[in-house]
């Protein structure tokens, strides 16, 4: 997996992913967790201003993720609660 190699050169992945199981499983550093497999970084059944802030909830997270210091696998889960 790239995020494993870019982790290991020294640059903080955060993989946003709706398989967070799988991306845990193969030793991905930082995962966030995704809203679903065709649109992890949103939800396009959503009002148009719910799913920016979704968004930005998920993309806010992945940010943290990267300040974050890991030693193992971590799972970083937005608020998907996110509403008007």
């Amino acid at each position: 997996m790239i995020s494993k190699e870019l982790d290991k050169a020294g640059l903080p992945v955060a993989l946003i992913s709706a398989m967070y199981p799988v991306a845990e499983q193969v030793g991905a550093s930082r995962i966030v967790k995704g809203v679903s497999i065709p649109h992890p970084c949103g939800d396009p059944s959503l009002p148009r201003e719910i799913d920016a802030r979704l968004r930005v909830e998920i993309v806010q997270t992945a940010l943290k993720a990267l300040q974050s210091d890991v030693h193992e696998p971590t799972l970083f889960s937005p608020n998907m609660a996110v509403s008007g």
